[in-house]
């Protein structure tokens, strides 16, 4: 009851609400909770000042100061976000207008994520806040916390050009406006921040203080394109930069692309078509979760022959589907993942026997490692599950690259 007092004394101080609120399995919803915020002084600086009693360290996280330099990432691009030249129905969906015509209606919505995207930018401030509105109040899942679902998470490179982890923010609400860290050491630098993996984003802006340097970084060319799941979509990752997609981007240095659909990556000849559409510097197909070996069977020859017309050097990586962690004591599991491993290596074979190049191919037994404790729930990644795919991948990946 406690928290969901607090959360409703930030949604009227942050001008949202209670309906903006997500009600958390185990806690009283909003909507059902007394009127907390009725008990609030009437005038402005009274009312904030009992929120800051409430809860000072979120009350000076809201209360960003007015004075800084905001800056519209939409003037200079995110990465992850292809198609450029097309309508958009919103400027952060990841799939062009012309999309919803022909894909499927799940992949459409999930589309609306803003999965992978990242935004680049040098500054040297002290301090960096952001200012973002989500396209839904679902801010959470019960296997997946705020930070990851919606959440902004922010990188840096290091004296080295190493990218290292810096903060990630907690939202609490739809429209999030806060600090994200102060207190940085001086020095210009480079920055990412990753968007929210399962929300939709309407607009984001970073704010600095007045007067420091700040630069908009244009996206890069050339990336690696994911094409798969729920995993690749990023459950369950804590946080966007720690998705086997994001950490492997970090690693290559490349810019990436995550066309992860929970529950609707199935090698679709209409998500094929726009596959080609994107200068790819290598395809990795990993939809082997949503598919059976009936439909592996079916699709993934002609799925990857489709991509192979329309780009005949680029690199196509195929991956197996991951384990379930707890397939060692459930059957059906494993001997379900036993055929649909052996589906996709006969298209595999079937493919390179018909004389197709620069195929490449990663096992799919330990992505999740091999203790049982790489997954959230089972199926998903948890973080450690997300790295350790990394680990597979990258050596298959600097080997299609060359790098």
């Amino acid at each position: 009851m406690h928290s969901v007092r607090r959360l409703r004394h930030i949604a009227v101080f942050t001008g949202l609400g209670a309906a903006a609120l997500l009600p958390v399995a185990g806690c009283t919803s909003a909507s059902t909770a007394p009127h907390a915020d009725q008990s609030l002084a009437a005038d402005p600086a009274q009312k904030a000042a009992e929120i800051a009693r409430l809860d000072p360290a979120m009350a000076a996280n809201k209360a960003v100061a007015d004075n800084l330099a905001w800056h519209d990432v939409t003037t200079w691009g995110v990465e992850g976000r292809e198609w450029t030249g097309l309508e958009r129905l919103r400027w952060f969906d990841r799939l062009p207008a012309v999309a919803e015509k022909t894909v499927s209606k799940s992949v459409w919505e999930l589309s609306r994520h803003s999965a992978g995207m990242m935004v680049r930018f040098k500054t040297d401030a002290t301090a960096i806040h952001v200012h973002y509105k989500l396209l839904k109040d679902r801010l959470a899942m019960a296997h997946m916390p705020a930070s990851g679902v919606s959440g902004v998470d922010l990188y840096a490179r290091d004296a080295s050009g190493r990218w290292r982890w810096v903060a990630v923010c907690l939202p609490e609400v739809q429209e999030v406006r806060a600090e994200l860290i102060k207190g940085l050491a001086p020095g210009l630098r480079e920055y990412a921040a990753y968007l929210p993996l399962y929300n939709g984003v309407d607009s984001l802006e970073i704010g600095v203080p007045p007067g420091a340097k700040f630069e908009g970084l244009a996206p890069r060319a050339k990336p690696i394109v994911f094409y798969g799941t729920s995993i690749t979509h990023g459950a369950c990752a804590s946080r966007p930069g720690m998705v086997h997609t994001a950490i492997l981007g970090r690693r290559f240095d490349q810019p990436v692309v995550n066309l992860g659909f929970s529950g609707n990556g199935r090698m679709d000849s209409a998500v094929g078509d726009l596959l080609t559409q994107i200068d790819a510097v290598a395809y990795v197909i990993d939809c082997l979760p949503n598919m059976s070996p009936a439909t592996v069977t079916e699709k993934c020859i002609p799925f990857v022959k489709q991509i192979r017309a329309a780009k005949p050097d680029t690199p196509i990586i195929l991956v197996e589907d991951r384990r379930f962690t707890n397939d060692w004591i459930t059957p059906a599991k494993a001997q379900f993942h036993d055929e649909n491993h052996a589906a996709l290596r006969a298209a595999f074979a079937t493919l390179q026997g018909e004389g197709l190049k620069n195929l490449h191919y990663i096992p799919g037994d330990h992505l999740y490692g091999d203790d049982t404790e790489g997954s959230t729930d089972g199926s998903h990644a948890s973080d450690l599950g997300f790295m350790r795919q990394a680990d597979l991948m990258e050596p298959i990946l600097r080997t299609a690259l060359a790098k």
